[in-house]
C-alpha cells in the first residue's frame, strides 16, 4: 500500500483503498460491498461502493505498481505470460458489461460479466498483473447505457483478443521479463495475437480450434486430422508441473508448418 500511496490524493481514500484490499485477503464467506464494509468497520457499504464507483484516483497508476511489485517478487526472464478470462454471475442489467454470454465460471452461457486478465507466472509463484473489462457490442451500440453506467466517452468495442494483445503489449514495453505468452483458443484463433507476439520476439504456444485448417507442404489441413496422421512414436509424455492430483502429464507433438 506504501508503494502505491501516491496514487490517491486524498488520505481518506488511501484508508478506504486499505481497508477494501485487507477485506478482500481476509477469509469471509463471502465478499462484497457489505461483508468488506463491515471487515473494515464501517456501519454500512456507502463508503466501499463509494470507493469503486465515484472516487478519484490513478488506477493505470496502481495496476503499474502492482505489475513493479510482482516483477520484482516472482521476475524470472524464463516468465510466462498467461492470457485468460473469467466470468462474474450477475442479475439483472445494470452492472457494466453484463449480458447473456458464455463463461467458464458455471461452463455455460448465463448472464455475466466478462473481463480478460494477464497474469505473471514464473518458477517463484504466480499473480495478475492486468485486467480489462470485455464490453459487449450490444453496450457499445447503446450510449445511454454507456452514460447511466459511468463508461468514458473513449472506450470502443474490442475483442478480448484484442484486450489481450494491448496488455501485452503494455506489459513487455514496460519492461516485464517473459521467454513465452500462453492462452485457450479464444486467443489462439486470433491473428492479431500471434502477430503482436512475433513483432515483440516473444515465443508463443496458444491453443487452436480442432476445426481449424493449418497450412502445411500438403496444404490446409484441419488440426484433427494432422494430429491423428502422426505415429506413435512422434509423441512424448511431459509434465505441465504438479496440481492438486499429482503431476499433470499431456502428450506432445512437434510439427513443422
Amino acid at each position: 500500500m506504501g508503494r502505491m500511496a501516491g496514487r490517491f490524493g486524498r488520505v481518506e481514500t488511501r484508508r478506504r483503498v486499505r481497508g477494501f484490499v485487507l477485506g478482500l485477503l481476509a477469509d469471509l464467506p463471502r465478499k462484497n460491498c457489505w461483508t468488506i464494509a463491515e471487515h473494515a468497520g464501517d456501519p454500512d457499504p456507502h463508503g466501499m461502493q463509494y470507493l469503486l464507483a465515484r472516487a478519484s484516483w490513478d488506477t493505470d497508476g496502481v495496476r503499474e505498481d502492482l505489475r513493479d511489485y510482482v516483477v520484482g517478487a516472482l521476475g524470472d526472464t524464463d516468465a510466462v505470460l498467461v492470457v485468460d478470462e473469467t466470468g462474474d454471475l450477475k442479475k439483472g442489467a445494470a452492472t457494466v458489461g453484463v449480458q447473456r454470454q458464455y463463461t467458464g465460471t458455471a461452463g455455460r452461457i448465463e448472464n455475466a460479466q466478462v473481463a480478460v486478465y494477464l497474469t505473471y507466472a514464473s518458477s517463484r509463484g504466480h499473480a495478475m498483473i492486468d485486467r480489462e473489462l470485455y464490453l459487449p457490442k450490444c453496450w457499445i451500440d447503446d450510449p445511454d447505457r454507456l452514460v447511466d453506467a459511468g463508461v468514458p466517452d473513449e472506450v470502443d468495442f474490442a475483442t478480448k483478443p484484442a484486450l489481450a494483445t494491448g496488455m501485452l503489449t503494455r506489459a513487455l514495453r514496460a519492461g516485464t521479463p517473459a521467454r513465452w505468452v500462453t492462452g485457450d483458443e479464444v486467443y489462439g484463433n486470433d491473428p492479431g495475437l500471434r502477430v503482436e507476439c512475433e513483432v515483440q520476439q516473444i515465443g508463443y504456444v496458444l491453443a487452436i480450434g480442432c476445426d481449424r485448417h493449418v497450412r502445411t507442404s500438403a496444404g490446409p489441413i484441419r488440426a484433427d486430422a494432422l494430429v491423428a496422421s502422426l505415429p506413435r512414436w512422434a509423441w512424448q509424455q511431459l509434465s505441465a508441473g504438479a496440481g492438486a492430483k499429482g503431476e499433470r502429464y499431456y502428450d506432445w507433438a512437434w510439427i513443422t508448418l
